[in-house]
């Protein structure tokens, strides 16, 4: 087989990991020329090839330098670009405001590529596309300054049939400079990864950790199980936190409309409230934190047509902590007690397999100076790589519709498919259909839609069932349930858009709500802390508002007319939504009587509202052994999983009244694997 290495610039394009992710910009189009009035058609046959086709070109640029921005994915990207009478002869880019290690690193490549084809119209590079974007319209408005033409980046759509597995790369042997042996290798380090990486040691075996980023990823803090002490603890004073598993099960495979593997439903069910108490042991064991129950189901007086279950714990820091104290530190500390080696900005290229098919290791690839590294793993590889947030390509291909719902921010998954791409290449089966995290909690301006091309801000209010309408103005759902209940609902309204409305009394009625989760801007019955609280959060909307995010108005008409959706209509919808909050029951939608409330005091309140896309939850298939499957069900020996990699357990939609069953599941069978392999 022919030697494929892979260079840093096809490494970042291909492997590495991204931000939020968007389409790549696609035709370059220059129109109408200012000087003569006259269109030039196609910029292939103007601005950009002539210096490039070997013929000798008229002057198409006035010599100089020109400078121009665009908005990147957290920050203003700066394209310099310096030209003769009939060439760009110079760029130079500056993303440094980007994301670390992911926009951030595309300016030199992004500099070559226009400089080297003499047009804005280059490849964007894969999980930056959003930077990418922003670069190449700089670009372009600095060659239609030079020109004295306009010159346009039109965007086009990606093709959902695009390859985006292709093939495993072909690492030749004289390009792997490093060997490294272990035990048990970790692939990934987040909330799967610590787990696995801690779990492993403790059992004690060798561990390495491979992780592409400088420093591992932070866990998440609501972690899902049943039947912990805490919960136990609380069934006397609280009986209704008890939970059926049967009935548990059931309803997370109503979720998945059937797409999940009961059994690892099950499992989850089985061993999460002992990983959850060992985690409490670990954690309090240091003095610096504490673990907390959160307690809450709703109103039970008044229920809704979606159980909740109370089955998320969070740590909290103790007073006595010290300021700079967080799970990673903690975390860190352990693993370095316990002898844990790492290689971090190593990122994996693929899994190595012997001729039985069984895994032996890896090739990764040390992304400071490009040199691959060979690790072999004696006891097992577990796998923690993530899901694909942002790789368009597998988005388009398998999950089009979330691209429609979500609206870019900043934070979320910077996981690219990477892992899963590598499993499917040794021959593991992946889930059957979509699945993935998101939250109604992005937002965009009143002329913008949602949609994975439209930037926007963090809308944690976003989840309060208030009264919901389309850009017609008129309400179309049941506003509470699920996160995306709500978004698949407002899949199905104009423009994948939906405005969320609310007035005065908010504080009151978010109050009255008794939302559960993360949601919650209240202590929960039991006392236990919230994620967020009101006042952090409305000092939010506050800088949303003089953003231009948040619409405030002293009348619905003039609410309406700043939303830009029509007042009529609009001012109907909330006056037979007022009639319904006032006779105490939802005669359209059936949403409980206590999260019925008017829109009836002024200054009123309205934003556009799509979904934030915290990441895909669909991946390769395991046993509950942990173990990577084949479309036969054998297990691909030496392998093994956890996290948004992993498959089998969520279809369809996130059941996040199970709160934090994404992250109880990912810790669970990270520590379950690691207790299995590294007993091997």
């Amino acid at each position: 087989m022919a030697n494929n290495p892979i260079s840093r610039r096809d490494f970042i394009k291909g492997i590495a990991a991204g931000a939020v992710s968007v389409a790549t910009l696609g035709v370059l189009q220059a129109v109408e020329s200012a000087s003569s009035g006259a269109a030039t058609e196609g910029a292939a046959s103007s601005v950009g090839s002539a210096a490039a086709s070997g013929v000798s070109p008229e002057a198409i640029y006035t010599p100089g330098t020109y400078t121009a921005t665009a908005q990147g994915i957290s920050s203003e990207v700066t394209v310099t670009m310096t030209f003769d009478e009939t060439s760009i002869t110079d760029v130079q880019i500056d993303v440094s405001g980007e994301t670390e290690n992911i926009g951030a690193v595309v300016g030199d490549d992004m500099a070559a590529a226009i400089l080297e084809q003499q047009t804005c119209d280059v490849d964007g590079i894969s999980g930056a596309t959003v930077t990418c974007d922003a670069v190449k319209t700089a670009a372009a408005d600095c060659m239609s300054q030079a020109s004295g033409t306009t010159v346009t980046v039109t965007q086009a759509e990606e093709s959902a049939s695009a390859d985006w597995l292709g093939e495993a790369p072909d690492i030749a042997e004289s390009d792997i400079t490093e060997t490294l042996d272990t035990e048990v290798l970790v692939v990934g380090c987040g909330s799967g990864g610590w787990i696995a990486a801690m779990t492993a040691a403790e059992e004690g075996a060798k561990v390495l950790v491979v992780e592409k980023n400088d420093s591992p990823t932070g866990p998440r803090e609501d972690i899902g199980a049943i039947n912990s002490r805490l919960q136990l603890a609380s069934f006397e004073e609280y009986p209704e936190f008890e939970i059926d598993k049967m009935e548990a099960l059931q309803d997370i495979v109503r979720y998945g409309a059937g797409y999940v593997d009961y059994d690892l439903i099950r499992c989850w069910e089985d061993n999460s409230g002992e990983m959850v108490d060992w985690l409490t042991d670990l954690l309090e064991s240091t003095g610096d934190w504490y673990m907390s129950l959160e307690g809450g189901v709703g109103d039970t007086s008044d229920p809704g047509r979606d159980k909740a279950y109370a089955t998320g714990h969070s740590p909290h820091l103790t007073d006595s902590a010290p300021e700079d104290t967080t799970l990673n530190s903690t975390f860190q500390a352990h693993c370095d007690e316990l002898g844990v080696d790492w290689k971090l900005s190593t990122a994996l290229v693929k899994l190595e397999q012997d001729d039985g098919g069984r895994v032996t290791g890896i090739i990764a690839q040390d992304q400071t100076d490009e040199h691959y590294i060979r690790i072999t793993a004696t006891k097992g590889v577990i796998m923690c790589t993530g899901g694909y947030a942002t790789n368009t390509e597998m988005l388009q291909a398998l999950q089009p519709q979330t691209l429609d719902m979500k609206i870019n921010y900043s934070l979320g998954s910077t996981c690219d498919g990477s892992g899963i791409k590598a499993m499917l290449w040794a021959g593991a089966a992946m889930d059957p259909t979509h699945a993935s995290m998101m939250f109604n909690r992005c937002c965009c301006l009143p002329t913008e839609t949602a949609g994975y091309k439209t930037n926007g801000k963090w809308f944690w209010f976003g989840e309060q069932p208030f009264l919901k309408v389309n850009l017609n103005g008129q309400r179309f759902c049941n506003e509470s349930g699920p996160y995306e209940f709500m978004l698949h609902s407002m899949y199905m309204q104009p423009d994948h858009t939906y405005c969320d409305i609310f007035d005065a009394n908010n504080q009151q009625y978010a109050e009255q709500f008794d939302e559960v989760g993360c949601c919650r801007l209240f202590a929960f019955p039991n006392g236990a802390l919230s994620n967020m609280t009101y006042d952090y959060v409305w000092s939010r909307n506050e800088a949303l508002i003089e953003d231009g995010y948040l619409q405030q108005a002293d009348t619905l008409e003039e609410l309406a007319e700043k939303l830009n959706i029509p007042a009529d209509t609009f001012v109907a919808t909330v006056e037979r939504y007022n009639e319904l909050c006032y006779s105490g029951k939802d005669e359209d939608y059936g949403k409980e009587a206590h999260r019925m409330t008017p829109v009836d005091t002024a200054p009123y309140y309205g934003i556009r509202t799509g979904a934030w896309h915290l990441t895909t939850l669909n991946g390769c298939r395991i046993n509950t052994d942990m173990q990577v499957i084949r479309e036969d069900g054998t297990a691909i020996e030496g392998l093994y999983a956890t996290g948004d990699c992993s498959g089998g357990f969520f279809a369809t939609t996130y059941p996040n009244l199970f709160t934090g069953l994404a992250c109880g599941r990912t810790m669970t069978f990270g520590r379950r694997a690691a207790q299995i392999v590294a007993n091997l």
